[in-house]
C-alpha cells in the first residue's frame, strides 16, 4: 500500500514526531485513514511508535522516509519517472496550438498566393511581365519572415513600454507564459483554480477544532461547508455527520437540548502549537478566462480571425474543384485537409466565446455560495443568547494534551527489556525522592 502523500507531507511538515490528531487536522484527512496511514507509514518507513503514560500513541519518523520510500517501491520510482515525462509532454500539447494556428495561417496564405498567382499567369506574357516586374501579385508581410519570428517563443513579446505598463498586472505568483502557451490558454483556460478546494475545507475544519481545543459548535463550522440542507434550520444537524466521520468526533448534548461536539482524538499534540489562523469563511476562487496577459490574448484571438478569415476565402477558391485538378501539388493537399483547416477556425474561435459565458455562470454560482458562507459566519461575531450558551457548553470539553518524552512509557526505538528496566528505576527514582521529601 503506498502512503497518501498528504499524509506524508503533513509528517514534514509536522518535524517527524506526530499523533494521529495533528495529521489529521494538518492534513484533512479522516482520522480513521490517518491512523491506518500512520501505520503504513510507519511499516513501510522505518518509523517507531511511542506510547504515553495516558495511552496516546506518539509515531516518530526519521527525516529521510521518503528516500526510504523511494528504494524500496519499485512503483514510486515509476510514477516519479511520469510525472517528469508528463511535464515535458504537456508543455509540447500546450504549445502545439499555438504551432497549430501559426502553420495553419501560413499555409492558408501559402495557397492562396499559389492560386492568384495561376490565376494572374493565365492572362499571358505581358501580365506575366508586368507581375514580375513588382506591380502585380499578393503582398506579403515582412512579419512573417522577420528574423524577429521566434518572439512568440517568449513572454516578453510586447515593446518595453507596454511590457512596463503591464508587468503590475501580473501577480508575482504566476509563471509569465510565452505566446504559444497564451494560445492554449486562451483556447481552453488553466484548469479549475479550486481543485484544491476540498483538501482546503478539511484542513481549515480541523484547524478551527483544534484551535478550539477539541469541542466547537455547528455554527463555527457551518461557512466552510457548501451545503447544509434543511437540517441547518431544524433541531437536527446532520450535515456534520461528515465532519464527525473524517475526525472521529461525537455528538454531546447540553441541559437545554442544544448540541455541541466533541473530538478527543484532536485534542493530543506532541508540540504546543498556538491558534493556527483560520479564514472566517471558505472562499472559492473565481474562474478565469485567461492567465494569459491582455495583449497575448488580443493577439491570440486577432491571429485566430485571421485564420478563419483566410480559410474562408481559400474555400471560395477552391469551391469549384478546377484550381486543385490543375495545379496539383500543395494546393491539391490543402484541398484534401480543407475541412480540417476550416473546423480548427471555427474551433479556434468558437471554443473561447462559449467558455467565456460558461466562466461567468459559474463565477456567478461561485459568487453565491461565497455568500452563503459569509452570511453564516457573520452569527459567530455577534451570536444570539441560545448560541452563546451552546459555545460555553462546548468550552466544557476543551482540552490539550501535550505528550513530551518524559511522558513515554513504551518505545519501539529501543529494547522491551531495556524499556523496562529504565521504567523501574524512574519508578524507584521518584518514590526515593518522594520519601527523602517526607522526611524532611
Amino acid at each position: 500500500m503506498t502512503p497518501d502523500p498528504k499524509l506524508m507531507k503533513a509528517v514534514e511538515s509536522l518535524q517527524y514526531r506526530v499523533t494521529v490528531g495533528d495529521v489529521a487536522t494538518q492534513a484533512g484527512l479522516d482520522v480513521n485513514l490517518a491512523q491506518r496511514g500512520l501505520l503504513t507509514l510507519a511499516s513501510e518507513a522505518g518509523g517507531h511508535l511511542q506510547v504515553a503514560e495516558s495511552g496516546e500513541v506518539v509515531y516518530q519518523f526519521p527525516e529521510d522516509f521518503r528516500s526510504v520510500l523511494f528504494r524500496k517501491s519499485l512503483r514510486l520510482r515509476l510514477k516519479a519517472l511520469w510525472e517528469s515525462i508528463w511535464k515535458v509532454l504537456f508543455y509540447l500539447i500546450r504549445i502545439s496550438f499555438g504551432i497549430l494556428l501559426i502553420a495553419s495561417i501560413l499555409l492558408i496564405l501559402l495557397t492562396i498566393v499559389i492560386i492568384v498567382t495561376a490565376a494572374s499567369s493565365s492572362r499571358g506574357e505581358d501580365d506575366r511581365s508586368d507581375n514580375s516586374g513588382g506591380g502585380g501579385g499578393v503582398f506579403m508581410p515582412n512579419f512573417w519572415f522577420s528574423p524577429d519570428f521566434f518572439w512568440i517563443f517568449y513572454p516578453d513579446y510586447s515593446d518595453r513600454q507596454y511590457e512596463r505598463r503591464r508587468r503590475h498586472a501580473y501577480s508575482s505568483n504566476e509563471p509569465r507564459m510565452n505566446f504559444l502557451e497564451a494560445v492554449f490558454s486562451f483556447i481552453f483556460g488553466d484548469g479549475n483554480p479550486n481543485a484544491d478546494l476540498e483538501e482546503r475545507r478539511w484542513r481549515t475544519i480541523g484547524a478551527v477544532i483544534r484551535n478550539q481545543k477539541g469541542a466547537i459548535t455547528a455554527e463555527q463550522i457551518a461557512p466552510y461547508l457548501d451545503t447544509l440542507g434543511e437540517g441547518y434550520t431544524q433541531e437536527y444537524e446532520e450535515f456534520m455527520l461528515p465532519v464527525l466521520s473524517r475526525f472521529n468526533g461525537v455528538p454531546q448534548v447540553s441541559p437545554e437540548g442544544e448540541i455541541v461536539y466533541h473530538f478527543p482524538e484532536l485534542q493530543t499534540t506532541v508540540a504546543e502549537q498556538g491558534a493556527r489562523s483560520t479564514p472566517a469563511y471558505l472562499e472559492e476562487k473565481p474562474w478565469r478566462f485567461s492567465h494569459a496577459g491582455s495583449g497575448q490574448i488580443i493577439l491570440a484571438a486577432s491571429l485566430g480571425a485571421v485564420n478563419l478569415v483566410g480559410a474562408l476565402v481559400l474555400g471560395s477558391l477552391l469551391a469549384d474543384g478546377t484550381v486543385a485538378a490543375e495545379l496539383g501539388g500543395l494546393v491539391a493537399f490543402v484541398q484534401s485537409v480543407y475541412g480540417v483547416l476550416l473546423a480548427y477556425g471555427i474551433g479556434f474561435l468558437g471554443i473561447p466565446l462559449l467558455r467565456y459565458f460558461w466562466v461567468q455562470w459559474r463565477n456567478r454560482r461561485v459568487e453565491s455560495r461565497n455568500d452563503a458562507r459569509k452570511m453564516r459566519s457573520l452569527r459567530l461575531i455577534e451570536p444570539d443568547e441560545p448560541l452563546q450558551l451552546k459555545l460555553a457548553y462546548a468550552r466544557q470539553f476543551a482540552a490539550e494534551t501535550l505528550i513530551r518524552n518524559e511522558d513515554l512509557v513504551y518505545t519501539t526505538e529501543t529494547d522491551l527489556l531495556e524499556q523496562e528496566v529504565n521504567q523501574t528505576d524512574r519508578i524507584d527514582a521518584e518514590w526515593q525522592k518522594r520519601l527523602n521529601e517526607s522526611n524532611f
